[in-house]
């Protein structure tokens, strides 16, 4: 649906911006900066695709940040699919021609609004219906329904995307919105996925601004890398439902293609986050499970594992720093208890050494996050938040794994959404089995003789101590890194 007889809203004020200070003191800005020097006259062309599920909420602040850019799209589609909201309501008053008048100079857009109904596709079947409504464009501009972007992102992302013909892509740095909730639930949720978009971002600047997955949040394509992309492929459009994460196999897909995959150190975009554990939970194992697939090695139905993919090494250390995690809580709960229970224990403080390290690698974090609040600091220091946190995820790379390992075929994306809505309740699981794994561990430990127990403690201790050495030096290098004047 595309009304046209809607008056165009009225625009905020564009106040002039001299860009954050931090940028202008980082180390990187001159050498970035004589990059966009280079850029040539040719004005691109920018066509949005906002793909919108259920996003009454938030969908008219999304429109009305691209209608407030300094470098608006040419033309912004919103496609609307599976919604039972008002999201095309609320999205149709927007609908219609748009003069706006920027620093960079007076600018035309128009904005479509396009209900496509029932689409078993999701989120793919509507980027793909925007991708045949802006293929012609030079570059494919995706939003989701639920980002704020600060007003300079497009005019960012298109200038370093002209700069360089080898791009295929480049996604916003990413945070989670800041703005307040109510509760206690919501509030340790949000502080959590802040500190872990803000470590992730952090991890892909520092590997050269290569970055491993371009999200749907706030990323610009070449459509030319999506052509490319879907000849070298044998597909008919740019994303397929082959995978959990759409956007993490289109990523793939681009570099395999020669592409460069970047995320840019200035454009920045605010997204919604789960405020709920269900949903949280959801959200987490849909994507680790989609990550999971795309690492295994093999062929499962139309997924094929990509297990040396440059792009991927990222996920490996992900995967493999989680597995840390979890032996060596498990294992330091399991060690004391017993040797506690025939009292032998002794308290060393080099053991308050990896809790030191982390939460200063905690602070730190928060201390790079450009829209760094009090919360995101308590959240890194006081380290119980932090480590309940940890505790949440590793539920998530536990059932994502089991729920791999079974090949019990699942529909995730109905899941997600189910959650959002307030369904399901599987999300305690693993806490539930981890109390039913200790107390089993607990009686067989009971009916072990003397010597059996001093011996796994002979044994464990020692193994626990390696391990843990290893994981508190592969932080201190994280901590003492150079991280280049970025902010995240």
């Amino acid at each position: 649906m595309t009304p046209s007889d809607n008056a165009p809203l009225p625009l905020p004020e564009i106040i002039p911006f001299s860009g954050p200070a931090e940028i202008e003191a980082a180390g990187f800005a001159e050498d970035f900066s004589s990059v966009l020097e280079d850029v040539p006259g040719h004005r691109s062309t920018i066509g949005c695709v906002i793909p919108a599920y259920n996003e009454e909420e938030s969908i008219g602040a999304v429109v009305e940040s691209l209608l407030s850019q300094t470098r608006v799209p040419d033309v912004i589609h919103v496609v609307v699919n599976n919604s039972s909201d008002g999201t095309v309501r609320v999205a149709s008053r927007f609908a219609g021609p748009h003069e706006v008048s920027t620093e960079l100079g007076d600018q035309f857009t128009e904005v479509f609004v396009h209900d496509i109904g029932k689409n078993p596709d999701k989120k793919v079947g509507a980027l793909n219906y925007g991708y045949s409504l802006v293929e012609g464009y030079d570059y494919l501009l995706g939003v989701d329904g639920d980002t704020v972007a600060d007003e300079h992102a497009v005019e960012h992302l298109e200038n370093e995307a002209v700069s360089d013909s080898r791009i295929g892509g480049i996604s916003a740095i990413y945070s989670i919105d800041a703005r307040p909730v109510s509760g206690a639930i919501a509030k340790f949720l949000i502080a959590g996925q802040r500190t872990q978009f803000a470590a992730f971002n952090m991890q892909n600047l520092l590997r050269g601004r290569n970055m491993a997955v371009l999200g749907g949040q706030f990323s610009i394509f070449s459509t030319a890398a999506l052509r490319d992309v879907m000849k070298a492929n044998h597909q008919s459009t740019p994303w397929v439902r082959d995978s959990e994460v759409e956007d993490s196999l289109l990523s793939l897909q681009i570099k395999s293609a020669g592409y460069l995959t970047k995320i840019s150190p200035f454009a920045r975009a605010d997204v919604g986050g789960m405020t709920t554990l269900r949903a949280y939970d959801a959200q987490q194992v849909k994507w680790t499970y989609g990550a999971i697939e795309l690492m295994w090695p093999g062929q499962r139905g139309d997924t094929k594992g990509h297990p040396f993919h440059p792009n991927l090494r990222l996920r490996w250390f992900e995967n493999v720093s989680m597995l840390t995690n979890l032996f060596v809580r498990i294992a330091f709960l399991l060690l004391l208890a017993g040797s506690l229970s025939i009292s032998a224990f002794v308290f060393s403080p080099w053991w308050l050494i990896p809790p030191v390290v982390a939460t200063a690698l905690n602070l730190r974090i928060a201390h790079t996050m450009a829209s760094r609040t009090r919360r995101d600091y308590l959240f890194a220091g006081l380290i119980v938040p932090a480590e309940l946190f940890m505790w949440v995820r590793l539920s998530h790379f536990l059932r994502s794994w089991t729920r791999f390992l079974s090949r019990k075929k699942v529909d995730n994306w109905a899941m997600q959404a189910r959650a959002e809505k307030g369904g399901g309740g599987t999300y305690w699981l693993p806490f539930a089995l981890l109390g039913v794994v200790l107390v089993a561990v607990a009686v067989i430990w009971t009916m072990l003789g003397a010597v059996v127990q001093s011996s796994i403690l002979w044994v464990g201790w020692p193994v626990l101590g390696v391990v843990t050495v290893t994981q508190t030096v592969s932080m201190a290098f994280k901590l003492l890194r150079r991280q280049q004047g970025y902010r995240v």
